[in-house]
């Protein structure tokens, strides 16, 4: 039986020929990652240890959950990971200017590239399986041995294949590509699973289209998801100055637990409602649903081609009254393009806010909470009781598109309509 594409990465890190699913490996880390929540309690555990940090260049801190700082405590958390880097002269510490949401940040510096393996101490550090490595969330204490070792122990996934036919409509993005899929599978129907997007329809997604599907492959359950490696792929990776590439592509007779079909140009705009990705509607199933506030950011959706689309919905037009819109460009490389396009200018003349890089709102961290009874749209990537503030809120996931034609409109809205 031939391997998978995941199957082929992990096995080369492990020094075996082929590996199969439900085995335990231990595989080399090419990057190990944290922030300012996960990091604190990775370096308490790598203190137990009396060790040495396997690879300075290999390691990442990002700050960007309460950060900037929003209060003691968090000011505290950054600074026991800042003087970490600084005695273990660790350069990959990103912290004010050079912030940025983490999983924007590391494919954007080109530290991340196509056949690396990658644990990171944040459930989301899936999204990298878009550049062709595999890459999965662990705990703190996992991070902190990796730090130590370079090294970490994993069951080999079993895969599901979704195969990719036809192209995106107009005002329809990944984003909407994953609810679907979420919403056809549920939030366990990947559980500790491949999910492989293969088929011709892959060619038609860009490279923002499969970060944002792989960042909430986790939201199906999946061990990770992964992108076979094209001319899309390895532009972006040139672009950012990564390492050369190693190219792994599934053997055609890859054991699949089962394959998933999705034809693009059958996707709509999305909406996921209260409270779990699963809860998939398209607009047909939608009534009259009234926001407080509409959230366009996060490692999920606050790339520049996400706030080109809200930029587009917004142009000449004003937020609703009563609505308080929210714009995160994910990095300060992508807020300072956004300012030069005019981005930025048409968000604020539409009465929206825009802040600095940070994760903020997304897991009510800070500036966006809600108040019980409210609402928000958010291009974000859960929406768990109480994810956003009070437990008597609630969150609607959708794209860039979605989200600015609600805010326009204080209600949930087809971009399609404006």
């Amino acid at each position: 039986m031939g391997q998978t594409m995941t199957q082929k990465i992990l096995a080369a890190h492990c020094g075996k020929e082929t590996v199969t699913a439900g085995e335990l490996i231990l595989a080399d880390l090419d990057r190990v990652l944290a922030n300012d929540i996960t990091g604190p309690v990775a370096v308490e555990e790598f203190g137990r240890m009396n060790a040495r940090v396997f690879d300075t260049e290999k390691i990442s801190l990002v700050m960007d959950h309460f950060a900037p700082n929003k209060d003691i405590k968090s000011a505290a958390q950054c600074k026991v990971c800042r003087d970490f880097a600084a005695a273990n002269g660790i350069p990959g510490f990103y912290d004010g200017g050079e912030m940025g949401v983490e999983h924007a940040l590391l494919p954007e510096k080109g530290l991340v590239t196509a056949g690396d393996v990658i644990i990171g101490a944040d459930s989301h550090t899936c999204t990298y399986g878009a550049l062709g490595a595999f890459s999965t969330g662990v705990g703190s204490t996992d991070m902190a041995v990796g730090m130590a070792t370079g090294k970490a122990w994993f069951k080999v996934p079993a895969a599901i294949r979704v195969s990719l036919t036809g192209r995106l409509n107009r005002f329809v993005t990944g984003k909407d590509v994953i609810l679907h899929l979420i919403g056809r599978i549920s939030v366990d129907g990947a559980l500790y699973q491949s999910l492989e997007f293969t088929g011709a329809g892959v060619s038609a997604l860009s490279v923002s289209d499969r970060l944002c599907i792989c960042n909430m492959a986790i939201e199906a359950g999946g061990k990770n998801g992964i992108f076979p490696v094209d001319e899309k792929t390895l532009e972006y990776l040139a672009a950012a100055g990564a390492k050369a590439p190693i190219l792994y592509a599934a053997d055609s007779d890859a054991d699949y637990v089962r394959t998933i079909e999705i034809d693009l140009s059958s996707v709509e705009p999305t909406v996921a409602f209260p409270h779990l990705p699963e809860n998939a509607r398209t607009f047909e199933e939608i009534g009259d649903v009234r926001i407080d506030q509409a959230v366009i950011g996060s490692c999920t959706n606050g790339r520049l081609e996400d706030l080109a689309a809200a930029a587009e919905i917004l142009q000449g037009r004003k937020v609703a009254k009563g609505v308080r819109a929210i714009v995160i460009p994910a990095t300060q490389k992508i807020y300072l393009e956004a300012l030069k396009r005019g981005y930025l200018e048409t968000f604020i003349n539409a009465g929206a806010l825009v802040s600095t890089p940070t994760c903020g709102p997304c897991l009510g961290g800070h500036m966006g909470i809600l108040a019980a009874g409210e609402r928000a749209v958010a291009t974000t990537n859960r929406n768990f009781v109480g994810r956003m503030g009070h437990v008597d809120s609630e969150v609607y996931l959708a794209s860039p598109y979605v989200a600015a034609a609600s805010a326009v409109t204080g209600k949930l809205t087809d971009p399609r309509k404006l």
